[in-house]
């Protein structure tokens, strides 16, 4: 294990400490509005607080990116982005379904290393580039399914913007025809470290943050998946939208958005 992912492996569990001893009784002088139908906690900021703490004594030279706002401009060219608690709805209601996220950018912007960590399963992701993935320790690989009325496929449903919730809708709908079953976990990091794992067959969700998927993009290429926005584009930093499957499922679903999101992606949006 290298430095870089011992260091971020500490993190996410020192985060994940905290996360679940708030679990199931946060009270609601400890959640903020951040913006429409969106959430921050305090538990977010101390998580956030403790990861970034634990990077900036490691690698003093690295930046930072972080969802609740920590930001760190470095030297060294690389960039740690961090979703302190990915989920957080989840985690108000108490619902037991919330990841820390940690992922590291060497200076070419190319993903080299990645945690993802779910405190009540106790479950860690971890891949390093050219490493391969895991799950606590295990070496992890994506889906071999080939049926598509045994597919699992994870989706991300619109909340909050709603000028793309028609041709949502209609990609769910032939997605449930094409499928055994959808989810919605409410963690984006959470929906891709399974589909690494073979969990879910695919995910696809538009709309996400760097925060959101940096991490899970890494595990679910190095599970020997495929990962583009919804043009088709490995490059996924310029968009917002996610494919993550294995090498047949994933061009089913590239597919289905090309022709829902017809319209979205002649402007540009996705």
């Amino acid at each position: 294990m290298s430095r870089e992912l011992d260091t971020a492996v500490k993190a996410a569990k020192k985060a994940g400490a905290i996360a679940l001893h708030k679990f199931g009784s946060l009270d609601q002088v400890e959640i903020h509005p951040k913006e429409y139908k969106d959430f921050v906690t305090e538990v977010d900021s101390a998580c956030e607080q403790s990861i970034a703490s634990a990077i900036q004594r490691a690698f003093p030279e690295d930046s930072m990116l972080c969802e609740e706002g920590c930001v760190a401009n470095g030297t060294s060219g690389r960039k740690w982005i961090v979703d302190p608690l990915d989920g957080t709805l989840n985690f108000i209601h108490s619902f037991p379904v919330f990841s820390i996220s940690i992922a590291l950018c060497d200076a070419r912007n190319d993903l080299v290393t990645a945690v993802v960590y779910q405190p009540v399963l106790d479950e860690l992701f971890t891949a390093e580039k050219g490493n391969g993935a895991y799950l606590n320790g295990n070496r992890i690989h994506v889906s071999k399914r080939n049926d598509p009325e045994h597919f699992l496929i994870a989706t991300g449903i619109p909340f909050r913007e709603y000028h793309y919730l028609d041709s949502y809708v209609s990609m769910l709908k032939d997605v449930i025809h094409d499928s055994a079953g959808i989810r919605r976990a409410g963690s984006a990091a959470i929906d891709l470290a399974y589909t690494a794992c073979g969990r879910f067959d695919a995910f696809w969700e538009y709309k996400l943050f760097p925060w959101d998927y940096s991490a899970g993009v890494l595990l679910v290429r190095e599970a020997g998946g495929i990962v583009t926005n919804f043009s088709g584009d490995r490059d996924v930093s310029t968009h917002h939208s996610i494919i993550a499957g294995s090498p047949l499922t994933h061009p089913l679903l590239l597919e289905k958005a090309k022709r829902h999101f017809q319209e979205h992606l002649q402007t540009g949006e996705v």
